[in-house]
């Protein structure tokens, strides 16, 4: 059971926050924060959990796990607000929500919002416009991100002022401070409590768990629709390369040879314009070059769009996915659904595809092949391929291409903590040569690389990627294994 508002401030009121400095923060897991801070009282260690069904703010008496890999949000808060002095400790009404006004020397003062709601718990830092400067859980459709707004202070006053217009609350449910076994202070009495109740198989911890799985793979996407946002823009302004070729085109005449620069009136702003020029090309020819940009940033921009709409789509999905998965109340249901989500990455459990996996089998272009639980896909032409590097292969996943020669794309998908068997590099390898124009060569020098060493070439056709770090692999073609891999290729349903 999560802390009411009476028992917040209860809370509150016994740690005596305000005049105390914050020495450390440590995020011990992804919805669990402590604040080591020094006041008038001592040392004190300060627990925020946002764990579903017990949200939850106090002073801990138990010792804090260190984290081996520092979290993104504590992170954060170590280099702008460890030092600092919280000026003020406050619950805005009844609304379990703990604002944290905290000094930080140059930088002003930075507030922490502390909302104990179950399911919709978070902590995020604003500055003193209200801009937010991070979140503990990032919530783009609650614009709790970088960047965004969160003053709750407005929303609460807008709810007492249509109180006061005779909107008055309904079905309003009496909170009392829970009697608790023990001796000490509350903050004490809680700790104790939530201690005894916690578990590794516990509803809390399942659903803990659901969060940070479902969390990280959000947090990824978002962040490349950030990036995908940016491309947007910048094609966006795709227009200005087609203004300057009629420009110049409307202005041949008076362009002469050498000229590196033209100066000319903006018809379609009214203004004037310069123009960079190439000094060895003619008019038309220089316009053509602009146009060809327009072209390309044209075609550009109604990819990155479909990038966006399909990202979108899933962001959607992974939300209404972990929805689910909070609001479950069975931990057994639980701990299979967040099994079931697991396999999604299309990994074989126990010798068996999931149905998630051959779903993802058959939405992805090329040939697949499975092979000893290593999954190899074959991009058979520059749209496949390029569908696979946008969507369906990452850093690590190993990438294969026979030189010399026009050829398809191989990729193995990575397997967690493990590394390529030669055995499968030799099966992806005669794959690349198999479907390539070296084929009746019947041998043909390779490379590869992970897929993080490789990138696009700047206005190449679609698909089209330089590689670096690469390593040599030269390959004899072997019939048998070829048969061998025709046996292991996923049929598409």
């Amino acid at each position: 059971m999560s802390l009411n508002w009476k028992e917040i401030d209860l809370i509150l009121s016994e740690l005596e926050l305000p005049g105390s400095q914050i020495q450390k923060i440590v995020q011990t897991t992804f919805d669990v924060l402590c604040l080591k801070i020094h006041g008038k009282a001592g040392t004190k260690n300060i627990l925020i959990a946002l764990t579903p069904g017990a949200c939850r703010m106090h002073e801990t008496f138990k010792s804090i796990p260190k984290s081996d890999n520092p979290l993104r949000f504590a992170q954060f808060l170590n280099a702008h607000v460890v030092n600092g002095w919280i000026e003020e400790a406050v619950q805005l009404g009844d609304n379990r929500i703990v604002r944290l006004a905290i000094r930080c020397g140059g930088s002003g003062q930075i507030k922490l919002y502390v909302r104990l709601w179950s399911n919709a718990a978070n902590v995020i830092a604003v500055d003193e416009t209200g801009a937010v400067l991070d979140a503990m859980r990032r919530l783009p459709k609650r614009n709790e991100i970088t960047g965004g707004r969160y003053a709750p202070e407005a929303a609460l006053l807008a709810a007492s002022s249509a109180e006061l217009a005779g909107e008055k609350k309904s079905a309003l449910k009496t909170y009392a401070i829970r009697d608790l076994e023990g001796s000490g202070s509350f903050n004490e009495k809680i700790d104790a409590l939530y201690a005894e109740q916690g578990g590794a198989l516990s509803l809390e911890a399942l659903r803990e768990q659901a969060r940070r799985t479902f969390e990280t793979r959000i947090n990824r996407l978002f962040a490349s629709l950030e990036k995908l946002a940016e491309k947007e823009a910048d094609f966006a302004g795709s227009n200005r390369f087609k203004e300057y070729a009629d420009i110049i085109l409307a202005n041949a005449a008076s362009i002469k040879a050498g000229d590196s620069w033209l100066d000319a009136l903006n018809f379609y702003t009214g203004g004037t314009i310069r123009i960079e020029l190439d000094a060895k090309q003619s008019p038309s020819q220089q316009a053509e070059a602009y146009y060809e940009k327009y072209r390309k940033a044209k075609n550009g921009l109604s990819e990155v769009r479909e990038e966006i709409a399909a990202g979108k789509k899933e962001l959607e999905r992974l939300e209404t996915t972990l929805a689910g998965l909070l609001t479950e109340t069975n931990p057994l249901v639980l701990q299979k659904k967040i099994r079931a989500g697991a396999d999604r990455s299309g990994g074989v459990i126990g010798g068996a595809v999931s149905a998630q996996t051959r779903k993802a089998d058959a939405k992805r272009p090329g040939l697949s092949f499975r092979r000893h639980d290593w999954l190899i896909i074959v991009g058979r032409d520059a749209a496949e391929n390029d569908e696979l590097l946008r969507r369906h292969v990452k850093g690590n996943d190993l990438w294969l291409h026979v030189r010399d020669y026009a050829g398809s794309y191989v990729f193995i998908k990575q397997r967690a903590g493990k590394s390529y068997p030669l055995d499968i590099l030799l099966d992806a390898g005669n794959l690349a040569v198999f479907y390539s124009k070296c084929r009746n060569n019947g041998e043909a020098n390779l490379f590869y690389t992970p897929l993080k060493f490789l990138r696009r070439a700047k206005n190449g056709p679609k698909g089209l990627v330089i590689p670096t770090q690469e390593k040599n692999l030269h390959i004899k073609v072997d019939q048998k294994r070829l048969k061998e891999l025709e046996l292991c290729r996923i049929e598409k349903l």
